[in-house]
């Protein structure tokens, strides 16, 4: 496998070259891909140092496939022509994702939609993809019918830009601000711009992919997306409505057979899920379990996931990983 990963000197990059490394995924040829102030650098992947090429050259090299995290412009621009050069590319911007031609994909859940002729495929949005994950499964059970979600965004959702801002802050040094306010001891309410309703399209994409992803539009989601100073991961209190009742044990056990989370609910114990410890893992983790005592039917829970891996890069390598095996590229 040919493969090309455009992005590769950003933060999701660098996690998707990871990711390719731990999965042992099949690589014979690694065409690291980046913008012309990159063009020349070296990255090392397993060992070896591989020179960083510009977009046309990487449609030239006709790549099986390519993954891309260089942002919503780029993709637009040359993930058209990277799949008309025979490539598949499978993208992690908004570009795509509600586009109707384009599969939107987490693969423990939908994964079976794909064709040979998806030659672009949209990875969901980082909140959205753990959220999912886990209700999926849920949905099939007792069949989802409000959605309440509130997210805790790591600031590595915004880049390196917002990560030196936290840490100029912890030192108390002036230095470039990705957000209008300090993120230090501080929470901010706003992920992404806004849109003419008043919510954020952070927000919005909770809304729309998670109805795409389940192929439900009738499932109603309505989010608050907060930006919070910590680094390893998004949390995201849930609060779900279902049509059928339920029993928390089998909730549990529900989820405890679904691939790709991890329950970690044991009150005793005090044992939760923390982004401080889903860091650098690909798993999601569900805890804090119960019922909603308000009204029938309903169920919270508390879900957290590394931002960059199953929000991203793990999950971009799960589709390649899919495609291959189902004989599509």
């Amino acid at each position: 496998m040919r493969i090309a990963v455009v992005g590769a000197t950003g933060m999701v990059g660098e996690v998707m070259l990871k990711v390719l490394a731990e999965r042992n995924f099949p690589v014979t040829e690694l065409i690291p891909v980046a913008s012309e102030r990159s063009v020349g650098k070296e990255i090392e992947y397993k060992g070896t140092k591989y020179k960083v090429v510009g977009l046309q050259t990487a449609v030239d090299m006709k790549a099986d496939i390519a993954v891309f995290s260089a942002g919503g412009d780029t993709s637009l621009e040359w993930a058209p022509k990277f799949a008309a050069a025979g490539t598949t590319v499978i993208d992690n911007s908004s570009a795509w994702r509600m586009d109707p031609t384009k599969k939107l994909v987490v693969p423990e859940i939908n994964a079976s939609v794909l064709t040979k002729e998806d030659k672009i495929i949209a990875n969901p949005n980082c909140s959205t993809i753990q959220m999912v994950l886990a209700l999926a499964p849920l949905h099939k059970k007792y069949n989802i019918k409000r959605i309440i979600v509130s997210t805790y965004q790591s600031i590595t959702g915004t880049g390196v830009k917002a990560v030196k801002q936290l840490e100029n802050e912890y030192a108390g040094i002036q230095g470039d601000m990705a957000y209008k306010y300090p993120i230090h001891r501080n929470a901010i309410p706003h992920c992404d711009s806004f849109e003419e309703n008043g919510y954020t399209k952070e927000e919005m994409k909770l809304v729309r992919e998670t109805q795409k992803i389940l192929g439900d539009n009738t499932i109603r989601v309505t989010a608050t997306a907060v930006r919070v100073p910590v680094v390893g991961g998004h949390s995201e209190a849930v609060n779900v409505e279902f049509t059928n009742d339920f029993d928390v044990n089998e909730v549990r056990e529900i989820l405890h057979h679904t691939d790709g989370v991890v329950v970690q609910d044991n009150l005793d114990t005090f044992t939760y899920p923390m982004p401080l410890y889903a860091e650098g893992k690909n798993d999601v983790f569900v805890g804090r379990i119960r019922r909603d005592e308000s009204q029938p039917n309903t169920l919270n829970m508390w879900i957290v996931a590394d931002n960059l891996r199953k929000g991203a890069a793990t999950n971009t390598i799960q589709i390649a990983e899919y495609l291959i095996k189902a004989g599509l590229v």
